[in-house]
């Protein structure tokens, strides 16, 4: 029996995994070695994991390794505390293969303790650039480790070949976030209200905004032009999601929850709202607001505008219903008056699906079982010019 270990450390890609996770579960020569860590660990960022255990999965290793600091100093001491817990992880359960998905620091640690031991490596979303974020050199970093490579459209795809790797060895599969918005039974509004405790407003945005980690210090000032973007806004409610535990988050999460303390009445926040109340806010969503991927991957399957604040996600492949502004109160106000513009909005409901139709796992699964990864050898493969 093929032993697969997944590695999730967040609740949004925990959320984007789990239908490849049961597959692998449901597949009679396979065996999910699940491996637990970095947010889901820490009661700041809402204890994740105890979402994980009540959706029946068994937790096979728990890696800690956050520590109480989002300095440039404290990331990188917890990415050392994280590959010393993966190499004990990976030695005693002994994959066949691991799963990598993204660019996180705790990903870096994985791959590089996975690589170092000769087991396999599987990445999910390689190629792509985000040139506002150290996650770009981390991600291409993580490609460079792996064996095994599956890309979200075939641009990326012949990236991760221009790295060097073989084109036997990469696939474009689609993204995997499509496939539980295909499959999964979302909410009504009647069921959202209640699971948030929140009665939605005329108007409703969904706020997710993370620092631009390559930009020092530039948190506070950038989300300070979104709240105050918003402060304008009549007939309008908010919901906001955290940011997560890159360099600089915590202040962003202050400064939400001040706002919030604030406008109790057309505020609220979660420092994690799970995957199906994520996945159903979508639904009655006016615009979504950030620097979130899932702005740019998700949220355009359901034809909802995104105002995509700021360089984190620069590069990325847009779809129509993208709005890039910068991160000034300005330039967010003219980005607003245009999502809600009705001639944008009815264009944007024919626009073409750019990351896949939502059988990304199906694509995944044949490959795995088709695929040899017993020799770990890779020569670099040169692309003729």
């Amino acid at each position: 029996m093929k032993k697969i270990a997944v590695v999730t450390g967040t609740r949004a890609e925990f959320g984007l995994l789990s239908p490849l996770m049961d597959e692998i579960q449901n597949d009679q020569k396979m065996q999910l070695q699940l491996i637990v860590t970095a947010m889901h660990l820490s009661p700041e960022f809402g204890f994740t994991v105890d979402e994980i255990e009540k959706k029946g999965y068994k937790i096979d290793k728990k890696v800690e390794c956050l520590l109480s600091s989002d300095s440039a100093v404290g990331i990188t001491k917890s990415v050392g505390l994280a590959m010393i817990g993966f190499a004990d992880a990976l030695n005693e359960l002994n994959p066949d293969l691991v799963i990598i998905l993204g660019d996180r620091t705790e990903m870096l640690a994985a791959a590089t303790a996975a690589m170092i031991g000769n087991i396999p490596i599987a990445h999910i979303h390689g190629g792509e650039t985000t040139e506002g974020a150290y996650d770009e050199s981390i991600r291409h970093a993580i490609t460079k480790m792996s064996y095994l490579h599956f890309a979200s459209t075939e641009t990326y795809r012949k990236r991760i070949i221009q790295l060097g790797e073989h084109p036997d060895r990469v696939f474009n599969v689609g993204a995997i976030g499509l496939d539980s918005i295909k499959n999964m039974v979302l909410l009504n509004k009647d069921e959202f209200e209640k699971s948030i405790n929140f009665k939605l407003g005329k108007n409703n945005i969904l706020i997710t905004f993370h620092p631009v980690t390559l930009e020092n210090q530039s948190a506070q000032g950038q989300f300070k032009a979104i709240l105050d973007g918003l402060g304008s806004l009549e007939d309008t409610h908010f919901i906001f999601t955290h940011a997560n535990s890159d360099k600089n988050g915590r202040v962003i999460n202050q400064m939400i929850e001040q706002f919030v303390n604030e406008n109790k009445e057309i505020a609220v926040a979660f420092k994690s709202m799970g995957q199906l109340r994520y996945l159903s806010a979508l639904k009655f969503m006016d615009v979504n607001l950030g620097n979130s991927s899932s702005g740019i991957i998700e949220v355009p399957y359901f034809n909802i505008p995104t105002i995509n604040v700021g360089d984190r996600q620069k590069g990325r492949i847009l779809s129509e219903s993208v709005i890039q502004a910068e991160p000034t109160v300005e330039a967010i106000t003219l980005a607003h008056e245009k999502a809600v513009d009705i001639s944008f909005r009815t264009k944007i409901k024919s626009q073409e699906q750019l990351y896949g139709s939502g059988n990304t796992v199906e694509k995944i699964m044949d490959i795995f079982r088709n695929q040899d990864v017993n020799n770990l050898k890779k020569s670099f493969y040169d692309i003729q010019f």
